[in-house]
């Protein structure tokens, strides 16, 4: 795998885009993975760092370490107390359109990592709000309820940051993610997979913007939408 894209960097911290299929951190969950983001930056910048948050191996998108454990610690901070705007784009199945999502979602327990964890817990707070940025039509029957397939880019602004929140609100609209194997549609998967190549979730984040945890100054970090979520809908010429 090619050398991490520095999207920011200074002297306390440095935000990458990480890609998708690409784990943070080790975990049991994963043992087959050889490669991880916070080893390939620690050997990239010849530094240590320290991961301020996460993002789950099939997404894609902007990522924070800290370069020190104070300033990893004073950022954490600001995204467990939700100071954090973070924006994701993804592609759903469906015409879906504008709209906040206030469902509550039980946390989702690995039988292996979270063998030791409290297994009846209510389902917690979790909202989402949700923008549809573009619609497409496809001239392909991808079930047989519908002669056509539809789909929508959408703008999605978790309020809360539960686990698979993104993934699991948008398959409870009836709208899952494409490339969602856990949440979504294996008809739609397979389809974006054989015909267009399309492996990854069609998840990104996009989006953040917080305050410098030193000097307070607001961090609006943008990335592009991957291009290969549109690919599918770009008439060739």
């Amino acid at each position: 795998m090619s050398e991490l894209v520095l999207i920011y960097e200074d002297a306390s911290l440095v935000v990458i885009d990480k890609p998708a299929g690409l784990l943070v951190h080790r975990s049991w969950i994963a043992r087959e993975a050889t490669q991880f983001a916070l080893q390939k930056l620690r050997d990239q910048l010849g530094q240590r760092v320290y991961p301020v948050h996460r993002l789950d191996r099939p997404t894609s998108g902007l990522l924070v370490f800290g370069k020190d454990a104070e300033t990893a610690r004073l950022l954490s901070e600001q995204f467990a107390e939700r100071q954090v705007i973070k924006r994701y784009h993804a592609i759903v199945r469906g015409y879906l359109g504008d709209g906040v999502l206030d469902y509550p979602l039980k946390e989702e327990l690995d039988k292996i990592a979270d063998k030791h964890a409290q297994q009846d817990k209510e389902a917690q707070a979790a909202v989402t709000e949700y923008r549809c940025v573009q619609q497409f039509e496809l001239a392909v029957a991808v079930t047989d309820q519908h002669p056509t397939s539809r789909y929508s880019l959408m703008e999605l602004w978790p309020k809360t940051g539960r686990k698979h929140q993104l993934r699991r609100h948008m398959a409870h609209l009836r709208h899952p993610i494409i490339g969602d194997t856990r949440h979504g549609d294996s008809r739609q998967n397979r389809y974006f997979r054989e015909q267009h190549g399309l492996t990854r979730l069609l998840l990104a984040a996009t989006g953040l913007q917080f305050n410098h945890p030193h000097s307070g100054a607001v961090l609006d970090l943008q990335l592009e939408i991957p291009a290969t979520f549109l690919q599918p809908f770009v008439t060739p010429d």
